[in-house]
């Protein structure tokens, strides 16, 4: 355990001594936030029974649910890949470090940069938009975000054993989850949507996760708890642990 919080220690020290990474990872949901909320004005959507929010007041969970899909499924799927193809995980094997002590600080590391953006999305929101951050679903808000972390990691970890290589990683990971985005209700607002994008979206935990989120920021009932949501989450966050344990590999696929 000592050298895998070492591991997790070196990994946030290499981010933050990354400029440019530092710089897209904190910035990017913003931007998509302050785009968003530009294209699509400032009018009301129906959130749930009788809610209507703001359009920018919308998009605080919508893009902070969207910063941790990206934190920890996008990130650990592209670096795991990087450091497949140049050997790094094939070495970990000959380091006293333990297997399971890199992929516990490679998804350390993922959560706590999904934490800060959903920070950082929230307190923006609030300075910016009037959003009103959760008080008293504050606890359902904070388990819905960690149990999206651990399920969209597992995933991350998962989706590598289909990525060939480094170079194919952005369009595979982008061409599994981009799509998702935009019939989830994180892109775009789903008000009253088709039937084959209502029952699209909900076989996947994307549009879970953002109903989730969005319910318990704006404090649609009593706990603010989507448990249903949360149920479906963790089985595909099992299956992609599962997945991942079979089939992940440590060494360069053979050219």
């Amino acid at each position: 355990m000592k050298l895998a919080l070492r591991q997790v220690w070196y990994i946030n020290l290499a981010f933050v001594r990354n400029p440019a990474a530092l710089f897209f990872t904190l910035i990017f949901p913003l931007m998509f936030l302050v785009i968003f909320t530009v294209i699509f004005g400032n009018g009301h959507v129906l959130v749930g029974p009788g809610k209507t929010v703001t359009v920018s007041t919308f998009y605080v969970p919508a893009i902070a649910a969207f910063s941790v899909i990206n934190a920890c499924y996008t990130n650990i799927a592209i670096s795991l890949s990087a450091s497949r193809d140049t050997g790094a995980l094939k070495r970990i094997h000959g380091s006293p470090l333990p297997v399971w002590g890199y992929m516990f600080a490679r998804i350390v590391h993922a959560v706590a940069m999904a934490v800060v953006l959903v920070l950082i999305c929230a307190t923006f929101g609030a300075a910016f938009y009037g959003a009103t951050l959760p008080t008293t679903t504050l606890p359902a808000f904070a388990l819905t975000l960690v149990v999206g972390a651990a399920v969209f990691s597992a995933l991350g970890v998962a989706v590598t054993a289909l990525i060939p290589n480094a170079d194919a990683a952005p369009a595979v990971v982008n061409a599994t989850i981009l799509p998702l985005l935009f019939i989830s209700n994180i892109f775009i607002p789903l008000q009253n949507p088709s039937g084959w994008i209502d029952v699209v979206g909900k076989i996947f935990p994307v549009r879970h996760f953002a109903d989730a989120m969005i319910g318990s920021f704006f404090q649609l009932s009593g706990s603010g708890l989507h448990a249903n949501d949360l149920y479906v989450m963790a089985a595909w966050g099992i299956g992609g642990l599962l997945f991942g344990i079979r089939f992940f590999q440590w060494e360069p696929r053979a050219e």
